[in-house]
């Protein structure tokens, strides 16, 4: 058995590694410095910049595939590089990209919304939560009436990552009330922002923030179906089962990052005249953070590597998913604590991260719900102890 990378999957993480350390590393003092200030720490323009310097490297559309100019990584690679994206805090991402769901569009409907979010000239947002569906998705309320050649569509959404800024939601709602969302009564709408919905930013302890979308009477043409009438949540689930390895992989760059500044401070802070390393305390904190970064590691590339395999991949990535996130809350945890006063202030990243990391428990499938869709995969007989191995 062997866990070693191919040739390939080293060489695209080394590239991106420089890519990160040369290009969006020496932003960080600047972006703690606006965020202290109330600030964005990048604004669009400044993303896109970067994007399209990384384009030049040919890192332009990581799961976009090639036909629309995307570089179509398997799911190994692309959970290496967010590993390596995990390695800053600046907000930033690759170029390229578009919700996965999207790729379901006619032809049409990819001209007018696929296209120019791959390009970068669209930003779009997916709203599925609201205030009373949350990890429920099924109970999704927001409903749509067919009105001739037009859905109205009435309702509200909330926790929509990007939806302040979007130009356009990918919106499910309630199509067939008595068939309920889960069984074909929900269905996904392309939804300008010029149609009418307004959107209201939501503040959070994390820096930037989700949206609530208000719909009311928003007139939809039946053209902006999105896939077929009843494939609402089936969508959905496809859209947010793409988190499931993304998340803890970007995680696990994090947890590194934190935990090697934990292990430099260690090696140069003194009290009581000696290096705090030398005290089992902080030992034992760094070797149990080594430990579980090695676990969430394994665990999340498995899960990646179950994608690329054509197997289902839910329950191995529930697993990583779980485990991940409740890693790096853990270890970024303890370095805050290795750091003492110096990690609380906002002088250092550490307690960003803090603020950062605690929302991967939380979205895009809670930890009770990953702990469900494990534990119910077992008793169902849906998957077996030990997984492909056993």
């Amino acid at each position: 058995m062997d866990f070693s990378l191919t040739d390939e999957e080293r060489a695209v993480r080394d590239t991106v590694r420089s890519f990160i350390r040369r290009e969006v590393m020496p932003l960080e003092a600047e972006v703690l410095r606006r965020e202290r200030a109330h600030q964005p720490g990048l604004d669009h323009s400044e993303v896109r910049e970067l994007q399209l310097k990384a384009r030049k490297f040919g890192f332009w559309g990581l799961a976009t595939p090639e036909e629309y100019g995307g570089m179509d990584l398997p799911a190994v690679l692309q959970s290496l590089i967010w590993t390596e994206l995990g390695h800053t805090f600046v907000p930033f991402r690759f170029g390229g990209e578009a919700d996965n769901i999207l790729f379901h569009a006619t032809e049409e409907q990819k001209q007018e919304f696929l296209i120019p979010t791959i390009e970068g000239e669209r930003r779009s947002c997916f709203a599925i939560t609201e205030p009373g569906a949350g990890s429920d998705a099924a109970n999704i309320r927001l409903s749509a009436r067919r009105d001739g050649d037009d859905w109205i569509l009435d309702g509200e959404k909330t926790f929509i990552t990007g939806g302040h800024d979007a130009d356009f939601a990918i919106v499910v709602a309630v199509t067939d009330r008595e068939k309920g969302a889960r069984n074909g009564g929900a269905t996904a709408f392309l939804v300008d922002r010029s149609m009418g919905w307004r959107s209201e930013f939501i503040q959070t302890m994390g820096e930037g923030g989700p949206a609530s979308l208000i719909f009311d009477g928003v007139r939809v043409p039946h053209r902006n179906i999105l896939g077929e009438i009843g494939q609402g949540f089936t969508l959905g689930m496809e859209w947010i089962g793409k988190g499931r390895y993304t998340i803890p992989s970007h995680a696990i760059g994090i947890a590194e990052r934190v935990l090697q500044m934990a292990i430099d401070y260690a090696n140069t802070r003194e009290t009581f005249g000696t290096k705090i390393g030398a005290n089992q305390a902080i030992q034992w904190m760094i070797a149990d953070s080594e430990t579980e970064l090695e676990a969430a590691r394994w665990l999340v590339l498995r899960s990646a590597w179950t994608v690329d395999q054509g197997l289902d991949p839910r329950h191995a990535s529930s697993m990583g998913k779980l485990y991940g996130a409740g890693m790096v809350n853990r270890v970024v945890d303890r370095v805050l604590q290795i750091h003492g006063g110096m990690g609380y202030t906002r002088e250092l990243p550490i307690e960003r991260w803090y603020r950062q990391v605690r929302l991967y428990r939380i979205f895009e499938g809670t930890d009770e719900m990953q702990r469900l869709i494990i534990s119910r995969d077992l008793l169902r007989g849906y998957t077996k102890i030990g997984g492909h191995l056993a």
